[in-house]
């Protein structure tokens, strides 16, 4: 298995990606999902009237079949990877990489199966407002930029002294106004500030649905102590990373209320998107990409 630790010692950032992405498919294959059908367009089978010149040779020698290469404008879908860098992202307990860390690696996996499967890919990163709006593009080179973009991600956790906010509804109406073309939009996030806001959240993803976008949501959370309420006994100071507030707890005794509370927010927030027609999965950044990839995959079938 490519553990965190592995992968922090592969570099460059781009053959992290590919790491991913590569033992996913090589499990995808020995696990239940067996004959989960993941074919990557590079090549298709020749049909009587291709220009023959568009024909690869090299495959013909090794195969004795003909097969047409696959250019960049025979994109089949436009997907845009939407990357939550607020602050409250940096955070980690238990895991070797933050949540931003682990958002940064899941979204360079999933731009490397978009390129793959000859899908345009774009990325958007904001925290109270858009830092980065890169176009859907299929080629290489466009592939690359984005990786330049991502990189920096990886390594901030513990070094941002200033409080960066997330203004994610306000950002997804910008982003429905903003893209003109149908795309899918994968949202990366820990939706931190909308546990008091789930409405305007869900108008904004309904906004974004208005405008014939596919939408998928993955809500990530390190599970043991986001979720579990997760540390050994004692007294702890618990600091708000965007705002700088501070709260003295004895996690456990509140670790059963605060367990059902955040179920019952999670739960009622999926119910909401599946009503919405938006996919909502919750991603463990304590555990592999495999299920959060697979999910991914799922949606790309549904849409042909």
């Amino acid at each position: 298995m490519l553990t965190p630790e592995i992968l922090n010692q592969i570099t460059p950032f781009e053959l992290r990606a590919r790491q991913i992405v590569e033992g996913f498919i090589t499990g995808l294959h020995k696990s239940p999902y067996y004959g989960f059908s993941v074919e990557f367009a590079e090549h298709r089978p020749y049909n009587p009237g291709d220009d023959i010149r568009h024909i690869d040779w090299k495959v013909f020698g090794k195969s004795e079949r003909y097969f047409i290469k696959q250019f960049e404008e025979e994109t089949n879908l436009r997907c845009h990877v939407v990357l939550d860098t607020s602050t409250s992202m940096l955070f980690k307990y238990h895991g070797v990489w933050s949540k931003l860390g682990y958002g940064a690696h899941f979204a360079a996996a999933l731009l490397y199966l978009m390129h793959r499967q000859r899908d345009a890919c774009g990325l958007v990163t904001f925290d109270d407002k858009i830092g980065d709006l890169i176009p859907a593009k299929s080629s290489y080179v466009h592939l690359r930029h984005i990786y330049t973009r991502l990189e920096p991600f990886v390594n901030q956790e513990g070094s941002e002294k200033t409080y960066r906010k997330t203004a994610s509804a306000e950002v997804l109406h910008e982003i429905a106004e903003r893209l003109e073309r149908r795309s899918m939009i994968i949202l990366i996030s820990d939706l931190f500030e909308n546990v008091a806001e789930q409405e305007q959240l869900l108008s904004a993803l309904k906004h974004l649905r208005h405008r014939n976008h596919e939408v998928i949501l993955f809500h990530m959370l390190e599970k043991r102590s986001e979720r579990e309420l997760d540390f050994p006994d004692g007294r702890y100071l618990f600091r708000d990373l965007e705002t700088g507030d501070e709260m003295d707890l004895i996690p456990s005794q509140i670790r059963d209320s605060y367990k059902k509370e955040i179920e019952r927010y999670t739960t009622a927030f999926k119910i909401a998107c599946n009503e919405a027609h938006i996919d909502y999965e919750e991603v463990d950044t304590g555990a592999p990409f495999d299920l959060a990839l697979l999910a991914y995959l799922n949606k790309r079938k549904r849409l042909g």
